[in-house]
């Protein structure tokens, strides 16, 4: 075998069952090199990404069927690999690149029989639907063509299996001596000519005769179809489409003088109904020698809705890595600026006339402190406090307040489910999605009208499929919101959960609302969809899933009077931030409740300070991210010789970036940035007794 595959033009290569290379022939000596190799894998290693995998399968398939063969794309062509079992034990391998596809690249239109043709007249290849039209694999022009070689634009004899067909060519340039040919057949019958347009009526693929000045000239079924009622004899094309980012009029004139750089173009049809994307190919043809184009639509709505989910969960990423790194640093600000304003109303009362400027800071530093926290719920970052919730008491405790932000105009009406579960959720995040619900309904009905807040147990038996979304099997707790607003436009419909997307005026809303709502919903492991009809109104609907197993401990709220004057100053803490103004305000707030404080700006000098075996220290108070060490790492290094002292990690970040570092460190609290000065001292005063 080694002697009869020597002179093969293909890579051939002869090897055992594990892959061991017996024997090549000269075209694999001289496509590997001087450099020695012993198996197929490590041959093929520069050729493949991942070689082992595919020898894997075809080897797999011959031991069952006695051959096998797969082709593979690479950077620089397509590669066909087969192997025949030869014995027991051993194996013929054979690569050859396919030189037909590499040919036909981008010349396979949409839908249109088409026959690349090179220098000499030779076939190089047929689409599937030139062979489907043709019937048999013709060698040249000659073979194809009775009266000669075609003209472009005009109609010719073509030689099929079942006999001769009037079809019109339409001839295309396509580099380095090579032609493609696309076959339009004409309609065979006597009642209808065959240069008439009425000829390709019945033809599967949307055709549009398009005037040099951009007017429809015609058209056949399939693109009044596609294209819809604005589809008409005289329509300028602009009033058909859209979205080429430079005048469609432009690209028809490079189209007819032959300097267009790209056939090929994604547009926007201008449908009312939905909206639709379509491939659109220009064609120069020749008319009662006036230079028209006959575009060929293909619809690319499903390709374009693909590719839109993966431009928006790219920004999404980017959006939630930014919203991420803004946090971090504008908490730091936010908790000096609101710390020191506190420490400073410590010295005011209210008939100082300082008291208001300093109330109008700590207020403007609160909402700074919530806009981050926007951020971080439309990218699920934000840090949530889940525990078992009723969806009747919830929405009891908030009614107040929303009969408040809806006005006078508005009704509120709520409606249970008596049987209503419960579910696991963030309470004061789901008031913020029900509240931003119920606002942009009400403004959605300047008016007046009603607003509905629904709640029932939904059980689904099998998945349930919307939005591209898929809701697995279980009990759900649905929550829907319903006005009879102005409704959502179709084309807004999907766009409503992306951040900084608002159909509101400037000045009237930033666009958070509702992503911020699609974060918590999504972050929560729930889900939420939309429906709407123009003029009618809008129901959002919340599906959030039943708590199974045992519940959740409801965390006992303190009164008042239990929490009103705390012992405080009877502990030492050490108090590691590497960000000096966050440091001095936390110190200076735990020494006026009377603690010891002891100040580190980095985890080696917290570490430093604790060698000292003669100190005491009851708690650490210590930043999370931190140059160097970061804080759970020096903590667990602490604990080692003085197990019995309590934490309180603090972090502009979300939660999660600390969550499995916490679970291995006991006695341990998260305080997230920014926290004002009772917050503080109050969570060291619950970690101390």
């Amino acid at each position: 075998m080694s002697d009869f595959i020597e002179n093969d033009a293909a890579l051939s290569m002869v090897t055992d069952g594990d892959g061991r290379i017996l024997s090549m022939n000269a075209a694999a000596r001289a496509h590997h090199g001087e450099a020695e190799v012993e198996t197929l894998a490590g041959l093929l290693r520069d050729t493949f990404a991942n070689p082992g995998g595919i020898i894997y399968r075809l080897k797999t398939t011959a031991d069952a069927e006695g051959a096998a063969h797969e082709d593979i794309a690479t950077r620089k062509n397509h590669i066909r690999l087969a192997v025949h079992l030869m014995g027991s034990d051993t194996y013929l391998w054979r690569m050859e690149t396919v030189t037909e596809r590499t040919l036909t690249k981008g010349h396979d239109g949409p839908g249109l029989p088409m026959v690349m043709v090179g220098r000499t007249g030779a076939i190089l290849f047929m689409n599937d639907g030139a062979r489907a039209l043709i019937g048999h694999r013709a060698k040249t022009l000659d073979q194809l063509f009775v009266d000669g070689a075609p003209v472009s634009g005009e109609v010719s004899e073509l030689s099929t299996q079942n006999g001769t067909l009037r079809c019109s060519v339409t001839e295309v340039e396509s580099g380095a001596g090579r032609r493609a040919l696309y076959l339009l057949p004409m309609a065979q019958s006597a009642q209808v000519p065959a240069d008439s347009w009425g000829a390709f009526e019945t033809l599967p693929v949307p055709l549009v005769l398009i005037a040099s000045d951009g007017h429809v000239k015609a058209h056949n079924t399939s693109a009044a179809t596609l294209v819809g009622e604005a589809m008409k004899s005289g329509a300028h094309v602009t009033s058909l489409m859209e979205g080429l980012g430079r005048p469609i009029a432009d690209w028809l004139a490079e189209t007819l003088a032959g300097r267009a750089v790209q056939n090929s173009e994604f547009l926007r049809l201008k449908r009312a109904d939905k909206e639709m994307f379509v491939q659109v190919s220009l064609h120069r043809v020749t008319e009662d020698g006036e230079a028209s184009v006959i575009a060929v639509l293909t619809d690319a709505t499903e390709l374009k809705t693909l590719e839109a989910q993966f431009v928006q969960s790219q920004k999404m990423q980017a959006i939630g890595q930014l919203a991420g790194g803004v946090a971090h640093d504008f908490n730091n600000l936010l908790t000096a600026i609101s710390g020191h304003c506190d420490l400073l109303l410590l010295r005011h009362d209210q008939g100082d006339s300082d008291y208001g400027d300093l109330v109008q800071i700590n207020q403007n530093a609160n909402r700074a402190a919530a806009l981050v926290g926007q951020l971080l719920a439309f990218s699920r970052k934000q840090t949530l406090r889940p525990e078992m919730l009723d969806m009747r008491d919830t929405l009891s405790d908030l009614t107040h307040l929303l009969n408040r932000l809806v006005g006078e105009k508005v009704t509120l009406t709520l409606s249970h489910d008596p049987m209503l579960q419960a579910i696991r959720a963030d309470k004061r995040q789901l008031e913020q999605v029900l509240m931003n619900l119920v606002v942009n309904a009400r403004d959605a009905m300047p008016d007046g009208g009603e607003i509905r807040i629904e709640t029932e147990c939904t059980t689904l038996t099998t998945p349930m499929q919307r939005d591209r979304v898929t809701v697995p099997v279980g009990n759900y707790v649905t929550v829907r919101v319903v006005d009879q607003g102005t409704g959502i436009a179709p084309d807004k419909l999907q766009k409503v959960f992306e951040p900084f997307f608002t159909t509101k005026r400037t000045g009237e809303g930033t666009g958070l609302g509702l992503s911020t709502a699609y974060g918590i919903v999504k972050q929560t492991g729930g889900f939420i969809f939309v429906d709407s009809v123009e003029g009618q109104g809008t129901c959002f609907s919340l599906l959030f899933p039943v708590l199974d197993g045992a519940p959740l401990p409801v965390q006992k709220m303190a009164l008042p009077g239990e929490v009103a004057t705390p012992s405080h100053g009877d502990g030492v803490i050490l108090l590691v931030e590497d960000e000096a103004p966050v440091r001095a305000f936390a110190s200076r707030a735990l020494r006026l409740r009377g603690y010891t404080v002891l100040e580190a700006d980095c985890a080696e000098s917290a570490l430093k300070t604790l060698e000292d075996s003669d100190l005491n220290v009851d708690l650490f108070v210590t930043d999370v991210v931190m140059p160097g060490k970061d804080g759970p790492s020096w903590v667990r290094e602490a604990l080692k010789t003085r197990p019995e002292v309590r934490v309180v990690f603090v972090s502009g970040y979300a939660e999660d970036k600390l969550n499995d570092d916490q679970a291995t460190i006991p006695n341990s609290v998260f305080l997230p940035k920014p926290f004002s000065l009772v917050e503080l001292t109050e969570t060291v005063h619950k970690q101390l007794h």
